[in-house]
């Protein structure tokens, strides 16, 4: 492909916002919802944009730009993660922050819906100018930050310790410890158990929860997943060692890893450990992450970033289900395509909520300063996986429409219910 042709593929794929605006658009229109309800619930609620120095380890200082949206928080505290990567836009954090609103809706999760982050590359940053970074972040974004107002999480480019140096800044300035301020963090300090792995362990509910209602037999079934971070390993290892699915192809940053007979997840994590990639995985055929995509499969999961299936490889696709553990994995074009084709698609709103479904359960054991076994918290997500996921498909059945636009009438008709109910001031 030539520079010019994939520049203009680059900029054939629409934005975050875009992306977000599209698929409420849709779902909306044709809901009974007052006009005025329905345009604030299109804008963003509240942005914070800042531009900060950060002493870098050599002694120069780096001007760092950084974003906090709340979409909306009429339902709650404003929800969402941090995302510390290369290139974020405003946009992009606007896109996600909405997604988040519709997230926590569909779950009945008393919150609203927020994103943030840093454009900065982590993966080029030591621990100590991460950290220089997180604080000062902290201090920008502090107006907003609060247990009752925007409770923080992980995202792309951060983890548990990030989330501990928020804790720790916005702690030391109010005097004492507050760990609800943030969840994700370590357990040490106030996190949950079961929280690291909840988003990979709710996407798999929710596999097993379609499979039953579709009947598609999970043991021997064909899965492929693009990604092979914190979500999509433990999808893999759950899909192999528990549904019995046969894992066909994985695909980390560096490349891809193919067997069409099915992977060894259990030695393939083990192999990753080792080597920090997928590629060369014995007895498999190294593929692209692209490739990964259009592997024939039963289910496709895309566990990575954001569009990935798109107008320009879609017409590729051969999963006959695609769950989405990523944020907003499909465009809207392709979206189109695979409905059109009979492709089941579980919407990124529902499919991957089991990370802020956690994370209320964090904020929850938080404010109650009583916690929670692991078998607890695992328990308490697959009843509400469970619950959710099954309006979600009753309504799709029942009004013959997709099952990403039954997820986004559901969480857009309980939000515009909760302004309706609270009214407007003054």
């Amino acid at each position: 492909m030539t520079t010019d042709a994939a520049s203009q593929r680059v900029s054939d794929v629409p934005t975050l916002w875009k992306i977000a605006s599209h698929f409420y658009t849709d779902a909306v229109a044709d809901m009974a919802i007052h006009p005025g309800v329905r345009d604030q619930l299109h804008e963003p609620q509240r942005i914070l944009n800042t531009s900060f120095p950060v002493k870098m380890d050599d002694g120069s200082v780096r001007m760092m730009r950084g974003y906090r949206v709340h979409h909306n928080i009429v339902r709650g505290p404003a929800k969402g993660g941090i995302r510390y990567t290369p290139g974020l836009t405003l946009e992009d954090v606007q896109g996600l922050a909405m997604l988040m609103t519709w997230k926590t809706a569909v779950m009945g999760l008393p919150f609203g819906g927020a994103k943030g982050g840093v454009a900065c590359d982590p993966g080029q940053l030591s621990r100590d100018e991460l950290e220089r970074i997180t604080r000062r972040y902290t201090l920008e974004i502090i107006p907003l930050l609060g247990p009752e107002r925007d409770i923080p999480a992980p995202d792309l480019g951060t983890d548990e310790h990030v989330m501990a140096w928020i804790m720790d800044t916005y702690s030391l300035i109010k005097g004492y410890a507050v760990p609800a301020v943030v969840t994700g963090k370590p357990v040490a300090v106030g996190g949950s158990r079961g929280r690291r792995r909840a988003t990979g362990r709710g996407v798999v509910f929710v596999v097993r929860a379609l499979a039953e209602r579709e009947g598609l037999d999970m043991r021997g079934a064909r899965v492929a997943i693009h990604g092979f971070g914190k979500v999509g390993s433990t999808v893999a290892y759950l899909c192999y060692h528990v549904l019995g699915a046969h894992v066909v192809a994985v695909c980390d940053s560096r490349g891809g890893a193919y067997n069409p007979e099915g992977l060894d997840v259990i030695e393939l994590l083990k192999y990753k450990a080792e080597t920090g990639q997928v590629t060369g995985f014995p007895h498999s055929t190294p593929i692209s992450p692209e490739e990964v995509l259009t592997v024939a499969c039963d289910v496709l999961i895309p566990a990575s970033v954001e569009r990935v299936i798109t107008a320009h490889n879609v017409d590729q696709v051969q999963a006959r289900v695609i769950v989405e553990a990523a944020n907003a994995p499909v465009t809207p074009e392709a979206d189109h395509v695979l409905w059109d084709r009979g492709v089941i698609i579980v919407p990124d709103v529902l499919a991957n909520a089991g990370g802020v479904t956690v994370s209320y359960f964090e904020w929850v054991q938080d404010l109650q300063s009583f916690f929670w076994s692991e078998e607890e918290v695992t328990q308490q997500l697959r009843t509400a996986m469970g619950r959710a996921f099954g309006r979600m498909y009753a309504l799709a059945a029942e009004a013959n429409i997709s099952l990403r636009r039954a997820a986004y009438r559901l969480a857009i008709d309980r939000v515009a219910t909760a302004y309706e109910l609270r009214g407007f001031y003054p």
